[in-house]
């Protein structure tokens, strides 16, 4: 377990100019994400529950809220940078299936959207969300860390 909370919690970093630079990735693609697209669906759930696209099968009111979940909640959680990677997982998965399934038939243009939001989505999957964030606050309480 201590092993599986280091990899998440995780923020070692090169240098201070690193960390800066994910600080700005993480406040940029988490709040357009947010209040481009999660905050629209939080508000207007009711609304749209029953007639929101089932893209994988899971039923309309479900994928609804796996939308919400991820372009909300995990785009809150990649802005404090807290359970960043873990957070990443489902925004991505989110997008590769706006991209590949949701507008398939679409011109390019409507993919890029979503596959550009993907590309920052694993780069914060494999860097964290580096020194200025919850995580490094986390990892530092970590038992073994300084």
């Amino acid at each position: 377990m201590q092993k599986i909370l280091e990899m998440i919690f995780d923020t070692n970093t090169v240098d201070w100019k690193t960390d800066i630079g994910l600080l700005i990735l993480r406040l940029g693609v988490g709040s357009f994400m947010l209040f481009g697209h999660g905050w629209g669906k939080l508000i207007s759930f009711a609304d749209k529950a029953d007639t929101w696209a089932d893209p994988i099968g899971l039923g309309p009111t479900l994928s609804l809220s796996l939308a919400i979940f991820a372009e909300f909640f995990c785009s809150l959680a990649i802005i404090l940078g807290i359970g960043t990677r873990a957070a990443a997982i489902p925004l991505l998965i989110t997008m590769l299936v706006a991209a590949g399934i949701v507008h398939a038939d679409d011109p390019w243009g409507k993919k890029e959207f979503a596959l550009l939001y993907g590309w920052a989505f694993v780069a914060l999957l494999f860097t964290g969300a580096g020194k200025y964030s919850l995580d490094a606050m986390i990892a530092k309480k970590l038992p073994g860390k300084a």
